[in-house]
C-alpha cells in the first residue's frame, strides 16, 4: 500500500512573514482602545510641550485638491475631522445595519432594552449639561455628553476577560450603536444652519446612482468610489456635515453575498474537473483563477466584506489621528471650573449612568423587555457608567458646536477627558465588585465589538443559488 503524497506547503511571501504577526495584532480589537489611548497621551503631551506651536501650524497645513481651474483647499484638520472620520462613520453605518439585520436589534423585544437605555443615555446627560452651561452661546453644546466610544469601553472590558457576563457586553454594544444613532441625528438636526437644497439634491441623485448600481450587479468598488466622492462633496457644500453621507453610504451597503454557497460549490467542482482533464494537473489556467477568486470573494456579503477590511484601518489609523489632531489641550485645572467643562463632565459621569439605569429600570418594572443572561442590577450600573466613557464622538460634537469658539471649544475638552476617566474609573471598580448571577456566557471574546455577536446573529449563508458567473443581484 502506497502512502499518500502530502500537499506540498504554501511558500509565503517574505511580506507576508512581516504581515502576519501584525494582521494577528490587528485581529485583537481591543488593542485599537490601547492605541486610542495612547494618541491620546501623545496629543496631551504635544500640546503642552514647547512643540505646541509647530504642532497647532501642522495641522493647519492647507492641503489643496484641483483639476484644471477647480481647486479645493482646506486645512490638515479638515481632512481628518470631515474626510478620515467619513470613513468611521461608513462602519458605523455598516455596524447599525448589521445589528438591524442580525443583531440584538433585529427585533422589538431585544432592541427594546439598549434602545431605551440609550434614549435615556442621551435625554438626560444632555440635561444635566443645560443645568451647568444654560447661556445664549455655552448650550449650544448640550449634546457633548450624549455619546458612548464603544473602542474605550470594549478595552475596559477585555482587561476583565470572563469576569464580564457575555449578555453585558452585546447590551453595551447595542448601546453604543443606538447612541450612534442618536449622535448621527443630532449632527444632521441641531448642527446644520443652511441648507443648499441644490447640492443637497444631487447628493441624493448620487446615493440613488449607487442603489441604482446595485441593482444593475456592477460590483467595481472604483465606480462606487467616484460617485461616493461625489456625494460627499455635495453633502459638504450643501450644508451638511459630510460625514453623514458616510453613514448612508454604510446603510446601503448590501448585506447578502452576490453568490450562493450553492455557486461556490459548482464553481469549484467546475476547476476541479477541468484540472483533472489536464496533462498537467498542478497548473491553473488564468481563466480558473479568475472564476476561483470572484467565486471566493463574492460568497461573502459586501457588508461584511467592507467591515472586516476597514475596520483595522479605523480602529488603528483613523481614530487615532483624530485623537491627535483633537484631543491636544492645554492643562489649565481652572478650566474644569467653567460652566462648559462642568456641563460636559457631569453630563458623562452622572447623566449616563442615571439616564441609562433609570430608563431601562422603567423599561423591565413595565415588563417589556428583562435583563440580559447572566447580568445583574450592579452590572448594569457599571455599564451605565461605563457608557460615559464618550472621548472620540464628544469630541467630534464638540468640534461642531464650538467651531468659532477656542476657549468654550478648551472646556469642552477637558470636560470630555475628565468625564470619561471618572466614568471608566467607576466603571471598572463596580464591575470588580460584581459577581455573576445565574448562568452567563461569558466565555465569549471581550476581542472587540464585532465578537459580541451571538451565533444566531450572524449572517446567514446567502440564500442565491446562482451558478458562478451569473447575474444574480445583490440586494441592500
Amino acid at each position: 500500500m502506497t502512502t499518500p503524497l502530502k500537499p506540498p506547503p504554501l511558500r509565503a511571501a517574505r511580506i507576508h512573514r512581516i504581515t502576519g504577526p501584525v494582521r494577528q495584532f490587528l485581529q485583537i480589537e481591543a488593542m485599537s482602545g490601547a492605541v486610542l489611548l495612547v494618541a491620546t497621551v501623545v496629543a496631551l503631551i504635544l500640546a503642552n510641550s514647547p512643540l505646541a506651536e509647530a504642532v497647532a501650524h501642522f495641522w493647519h497645513t492647507e492641503v489643496q485638491l484641483g483639476v484644471g481651474t477647480w481647486s479645493f483647499n482646506k486645512p490638515l484638520e479638515f481632512w481628518v475631522n470631515d474626510g478620515l472620520m467619513t470613513v468611521f462613520f461608513f462602519i458605523v453605518g455598516l455596524e447599525v445595519k448589521r445589528e438591524i439585520v442580525y443583531g440584538e436589534l433585529r427585533t422589538v423585544r431585544k432592541a427594546l432594552l439598549p434602545v431605551i437605555a440609550a434614549v435615556g443615555g442621551m435625554i438626560v446627560p444632555a440635561g444635566v449639561y443645560l443645568l451647568f452651561a444654560n447661556g445664549p452661546i455655552v448650550n449650544r453644546g448640550w449634546a457633548i455628553p450624549m455619546a458612548t466610544d464603544i473602542a474605550f469601553v470594549v478595552g475596559l472590558l477585555a482587561a476583565f476577560g470572563k469576569r464580564v457576563p457575555f449578555g453585558l457586553k452585546v447590551f453595551l454594544l447595542s448601546l453604543a450603536i443606538a447612541d450612534d444613532i442618536g449622535a448621527i441625528l443630532v449632527i444632521a438636526v441641531a448642527y446644520t444652519e443652511k441648507l443648499d437644497f441644490v447640492l443637497l439634491a444631487f447628493a441624493v441623485l448620487g446615493v440613488l446612482a449607487i442603489l441604482g448600481m446595485q441593482w444593475l450587479g456592477i460590483r467595481r468598488i472604483p465606480l462606487y468610489l467616484m460617485v461616493a466622492v461625489a456625494v460627499w462633496y455635495c453633502t459638504y457644500q450643501s450644508g451638511i456635515h459630510p460625514t453623514i453621507a458616510g453613514v448612508v453610504f454604510g446603510l446601503i451597503t448590501p448585506h447578502r453575498a452576490w453568490l450562493g454557497r450553492k455557486a461556490l460549490s459548482l464553481a469549484l467542482d467546475d476547476i476541479s474537473g477541468r484540472l483533472n482533464d489536464r496533462p498537467d494537473p498542478m497548473k491553473l489556467a488564468p481563466v480558473d483563477v479568475a472564476m476561483l477568486r470572484e467565486a471566493s470573494s463574492e460568497v461573502v456579503s459586501p457588508l461584511q466584506r467592507l467591515e472586516d477590511q476597514l475596520h483595522p484601518w479605523v480602529g488603528f489609523a483613523i481614530m487615532p489621528l483624530f485623537a491627535l489632531a483633537n484631543a491636544g489641550l492645554v492643562v489649565q485645572p481652572q478650566s474644569l471650573g467653567q460652566p462648559v467643562a462642568l456641563g460636559v463632565l457631569f453630563g458623562l459621569l452622572l447623566g449616563k449612568v442615571s439616564g441609562i439605569v433609570l430608563f431601562s429600570t422603567l423599561a423591565i418594572k413595565l415588563k417589556l423587555t428583562s435583563l440580559p443572561n447572566g447580568v445583574g442590577w450592579l452590572h448594569l450600573i457599571a455599564g451605565g457608567f461605563l457608557g460615559g466613557i464618550g472621548f472620540t464622538m464628544s469630541l467630534f460634537i464638540g468640534a461642531l458646536a464650538f467651531d468659532d469658539l477656542p476657549k468654550a471649544l478648551a472646556e469642552a475638552k477637558a470636560g470630555v477627558l475628565a468625564g470619561s476617566v471618572c466614568a471608566a474609573v467607576a466603571g471598572a471598580v463596580l464591575l470588580a465588585l460584581a459577581k455573576p448571577v445565574g448562568r452567563s456566557k461569558s466565555g465569549a471574546s471581550a476581542g472587540g465589538e464585532r465578537s459580541s455577536e451571538t451565533a444566531a446573529s450572524r449572517p446567514p449563508p446567502a440564500r442565491t443559488t446562482t451558478p458562478a458567473g451569473g447575474t444574480a443581484s445583490g440586494s441592500s
